[in-house]
């Protein structure tokens, strides 16, 4: 089974804040929570077994809906997490871009050097 991350935190309990969000809207059940924040019911089901995190867009929805401070559904389910990290992966170009971006920054430099000796007159298209 496919955990996350944020579920090895002991303090982790996304059932907590979905029973809060059936109280505080007087919902008599998941499939009548998913309707009104507008996932699929299979979403609550997979939040509550641990097999898929409670994710932004869901968390803005909750916000959305209820009124509650993003913070707060934070701390309702536990997750006390100050900052967010990003992966090491994301954000770096892949080894293809990466190359070309090397490719283009030599050729703009070749060209740099080439129009530093280039003579100042001659017939230039406008």
């Amino acid at each position: 089974m496919a955990h996350h991350a944020l579920s090895s935190q002991e303090s982790y309990n996304p059932n907590h804040l979905l029973d809060i969000l059936l109280g505080k809207m007087q919902l008599k059940n998941d499939a009548a929570l998913s309707r009104m924040l507008e996932v699929a019911p299979p979403v609550i089901s997979k939040i509550r077994h641990h097999r898929l995190p409670v994710g932004a867009s869901l968390l803005i929805r909750m916000h959305e809906v209820t009124g509650m401070s993003i913070r707060d559904l934070r701390d309702l389910m536990g997750d006390r997490r100050t900052k967010y990290r990003l992966s090491d992966a994301q954000g770096r170009p892949k080894p293809e871009e990466k190359a070309a971006q090397a490719a283009a920054a030599a050729q703009q430099q070749q060209q740099s050097q080439g129009n530093e000796a280039a003579p100042t007159t001659g017939n230039y298209a406008h």
